[in-house]
């Protein structure tokens, strides 16, 4: 069994404030392109960072400074979508890694990152949820 995490934050806030300059920099950048992408989306702490939810989980915002398990994994922020799989992802940002539903782009660099397509993917991943609940 993988060993916890050794920090419980109570709120995004205080996440935030636990996260190094760059990595606070890009979450606050991907949590303003949440909002201006799905202006009615709640944000919520699970897992120890913020996901995304209109009907259903939509993405959420993993800093690589907060570990999943014990250890860190990777530099930089991940912004994840739920049901990613379900992405037309035309721009090929996208990773998978070993997972059948959930894609990630990950964010090392605000200059370089792909921002229109990001926000083409939070439209999509928007519509899907909204989709899914009018199918069930």
């Amino acid at each position: 069994m993988p060993k916890m995490q050794p920090i419980k934050f109570q709120s995004v806030e205080e996440m935030l404030d636990f996260l190094p300059e760059d990595e606070l920099l890009m979450t606050e950048r991907l949590r303003s392109l949440i909002i201006e992408c799905i202006p009615n989306v709640e944000e919520r702490l699970s897992y120890n960072v913020p996901f995304y939810r209109l009907r259903r989980g939509i993405c959420f915002i993993w800093p690589g400074a907060v570990a999943w398990g014990s250890k860190r994994s990777y530099e930089g922020v991940r912004l994840g979508f739920m049901q990613g799989n379900l992405l037309s992802d035309e721009h090929g940002i996208l990773r998978r890694g070993e997972r059948k539903f959930v894609c990630y782009v990950e964010v090392k660099d605000w200059k370089k990152a792909p921002i229109d397509a990001i926000r083409q993917c939070l439209f999509e991943a928007a519509i899907i949820d909204i989709e899914s609940e009018r199918k069930a």
